[in-house]
């Protein structure tokens, strides 16, 4: 399959009730041969009224932080877990990521990125490790088949939290670095 076949079978998903009240599928951007894909939990409010993910005041942080350390948006692609926005932005349950991961691997598949950031504990946990704790691994690098994985604060932590943003500028000058070597 290629991605818009992907995209077409996820958009008519209705493997959880979550597809009752999205407004839109949150497929998915950027560039499909990204060396670098960012993936995040689930879309917010923004993002299910634009179907594209991390645009609201979180996708907003991180857009700065990739100018800040000289990668383009457009040079790397973003996704989340969830493709529907869970309600009131709780945590997704295990069966709704269940649900969506078939859709998550095959744009990784297709992708092939050499570098997957994980942004947050949820994808964290569910991509890498189980038992991840974001405030003391974060940042550390993990080979991962033929992949190489770690896991960011998400962005919208660092708006609740902004003693975390030097983390988040050492975390991503450190991939920056790590694609210059490419």
């Amino acid at each position: 399959m290629n991605m818009d076949e992907v995209r077409a079978k996820c958009e008519s998903c209705r493997k959880c009730a979550l597809c009752e009240t999205r407004h839109n599928c949150v497929f998915g951007t950027g560039c499909e041969s990204a060396k670098l894909m960012f993936v995040g939990e689930a879309p917010g409010e923004q993002e299910d009224l634009s179907g594209i993910p991390f645009v609201g005041r979180a996708g907003k942080l991180l857009d700065a932080y990739l100018t800040a350390v000289g990668i383009e948006r457009d040079e790397v692609y973003i996704a989340n877990i969830l493709k529907c926005r869970p309600p009131k932005n709780r945590d997704p349950l295990p069966e709704e990521q269940d649900a969506c991961m078939p859709y998550l691997r095959d744009q990784v598949r297709i992708i092939r990125p050499r570098f997957i950031v994980c942004l947050g504990r949820i994808a964290a946990m569910r991509l890498i490790k189980p038992d991840y704790k974001i405030s003391q691994e974060h940042g550390v690098w993990v080979k991962r088949g033929e992949f190489e994985m770690t896991a960011f604060f998400h962005p919208s932590a660092l708006l609740r939290d902004p003693c975390k943003k030097g983390d988040m500028l050492t975390d991503m000058k450190t991939l920056a670095a790590k694609l210059n070597e490419i």
